[in-house]
């Protein structure tokens, strides 16, 4: 039932999104990946022993993720901190960019 909920919260997002011609951007999503790099590693594959690769992961669950992490949800020091200040449209790019890797 979560999933579902999850599912259509990021549906109607990711619509709002392109209703306001907002397109997810790689390169804007590539280069606010820089901070994510230090435990995530440069291409996706976690360099931190614990942390999630991110490469090709789904973009349903990313999108899900930091949104509950940005709203405290979802706790974890680290992620909290940084998910905290971003957009919708900045997570919509990291999602976007962290799904294109392989």
């Amino acid at each position: 039932m979560r999933n579902i909920f999850l599912g259509l919260s990021l549906s109607v997002a990711l619509g709002l999104a392109a209703s306001m011609g907002m397109a997810a951007d790689l390169a804007a999503g590539k280069m606010r990946s820089a901070q994510c790099a230090a435990c995530h590693g440069s291409n996706g594959h976690a360099v931190v022993p614990e942390t999630p690769n991110l490469a090709g992961q789904d973009e349903d669950y990313l999108f899900a993720q930091l949104k509950a992490f940005r709203s405290g949800e979802r706790k974890n020091e680290t992620m909290s901190v940084i998910a905290k200040p971003l957009t919708d449209a900045e997570i919509a790019n990291l999602v976007a960019y962290y799904h294109s890797l392989k």
